[in-house]
Parts: C-alpha cells; sequence; structure tokens
C-alpha cells in the first residue's frame, strides 16, 4: 500500500507519517533521505531523530531507497523533496533523467508488497523560483508529486497541522 503525505512546511506531514506508520507497525523503518549541507540543517535533522523512539530502525539513504532491506515492512520516506534534490544534482540538473530515477525506484517499492509512506512538499504555494534550476526542479517535483499520487492508494494534505484525505 502506498500512501502520499503532502503539504507546506512545517504543517505536520512527518509527524503525520510517523503517527500512520506506528498504527501499522511496532517496528517501523525511517528512511531519511536528506544531505546534510549546513550546521542549521544538521539541528533541524538532529531534531527528528530526537522525535523517534527505539521501536524504530533508520536507514540514511540519498539515491537508491528500493535496494534496503524494506521487502514487506512499514515505510517512512521522509521526505521526496530531498531525495529528488539529491537526484537533480547526481543527473546534472537534467529533469528527465531524475525524474526517471525516482519513478524506477517507486515502482520497484511498489512490487515489495509493504506498507510505503512518502512525505512530500506540495508544490507551487510559494514564490516562483529566480533561476533556470530553481524552475526546474519545481517542475521535477511537481511531476514526482503527481506521479506518486496517481500509484498512492491514499494521499493526505496536511493544513496546519490536520490532515486531510484527498484520495
Amino acid at each position: 500500500m502506498l500512501y502520499l503525505i503532502t503539504g507546506g512546511a512545517r504543517s505536520g506531514k512527518s509527524r503525520h507519517a510517523q503517527e500512520l506508520a506506528l498504527q501499522l507497525s511496532t517496528h517501523p523503518i525511517y528512511v531519511a533521505t536528506a544531505r546534510i549541507w549546513d550546521q542549521d540543517f544538521e539541528q533541524r535533522v538532529r531534531h527528528h531523530q530526537q522525535e523517534r523512539g527505539p521501536e524504530w530502525t533508520t536507514f540514511e539513504e540519498q539515491e537508491r531507497v528500493s535496494t534496503l532491506p524494506i521487502q514487506g515492512k512499514v515505510v517512512v520516506i521522509d521526505c521526496i523533496t530531498l531525495w529528488l534534490t539529491n537526484l537533480f544534482v547526481k543527473h546534472q540538473y537534467d529533469t528527465t533523467l531524475a525524474l526517471q530515477a525516482i519513478q524506477t525506484e517507486i515502482l520497484n517499492m511498489q512490487k515489495m508488497q509493504g506498507h510505503f509512506i512518502f512525505v512530500t512538499n506540495e508544490i507551487g504555494m510559494g514564490i516562483h523560483a529566480e533561476s533556470e534550476a530553481g524552475r526546474k526542479f519545481t517542475d521535477l517535483q511537481g511531476w514526482t508529486n503527481q506521479f506518486i499520487a496517481r500509484l498512492a492508494d491514499k494521499v493526505i494534505l496536511m493544513v496546519s497541522g490536520l490532515p486531510m484525505t484527498i484520495k
């Protein structure tokens, strides 16, 4: 079963994803897709780590999530936006290659018969990027969110900490 939890920054996406995972399993898996790029971001990651209890197994993987031992498990992938950033940079800002890479990963995970809870940032609710790379990334994020939403069994939009089921 695939879930997509989307919303703006600080909308409660990660918290809701973790609560859902704990409803589905006593020992869920958390996949952290972030690369640490500065001290502020490192503190944010540490805060997320401290929120999870000992029942969680955590993997840090920035590109090949489907290669982890997650077959048949309850897995939170947090977050698609950071995962896409890694793939976008790896593929030298080529949206086609980055989109193909993440779609392949997601399709591989769909075959694993688990519960996969994808956390992502909803795109297009803010200012438009000034740079070409920023606009390309916005396109990539939007296309990826649409791809996952089409595959997902359930899509939840988080608004001010409140989950709204839209699919």
